[in-house]
């Protein structure tokens, strides 16, 4: 499939296509120098890229596993464990959001449910940023391309 048709297809602007193609995460069938050919299965390839970036994975680390399509299953339970923390800090910020708009204190720092509140969204969010400055080589992924 040309790569005007993929794009116009899958709405993955050829830009996007071709630093994927650079990156190592799609393979052209076209001879250098010709107009780029993507095998029939390039959407359902693009499909994984997508959830993959989707899942917070970076493109490095989705291009690793799209190796021969093998997955490797502890990268997948290390994010979605990652993926479980994040959704209890957003839910303890989320409580602490409902209560500030339902507290019946004036000044919202002499609430102690606030306070305990803002300490643990506060020691969440520091731990988090402690967890990604001690991962060395675990860039964040480069741009999309998507628009």
């Amino acid at each position: 499939m040309d790569i005007a048709d993929v794009a116009k297809r899958t709405g993955v602007p050829a830009s996007t296509l071709r630093y994927y193609e650079k990156k190592g995460l799609l393979t052209s069938l076209a001879g250098r120098g010709q107009r780029r050919q993507f095998a029939a299965d390039i959407a359902d390839r693009l499909a994984l890229i997508a959830l993959g970036q989707a899942s917070g994975f970076s493109l490095d680390e989705v291009g690793a596993m799209l190796v021969d399509l093998q997955v490797d299953r502890q990268m997948l339970i290390a994010k979605a464990d990652e993926i479980d923390t994040r959704v209890k800090r957003l839910q303890a910020m989320s409580k602490g959001l409902r209560h500030a708009a339902q507290c019946p204190e004036v000044d919202h720092l002499a609430c102690p449910k606030f306070q305990r509140l803002m300490k643990l969204s506060a020691a969440g969010a520091l731990g988090e940023k402690h967890l990604h400055q001690s991962r060395p080589g675990k860039a964040r992924s480069q741009p999309s391309g998507r628009t």
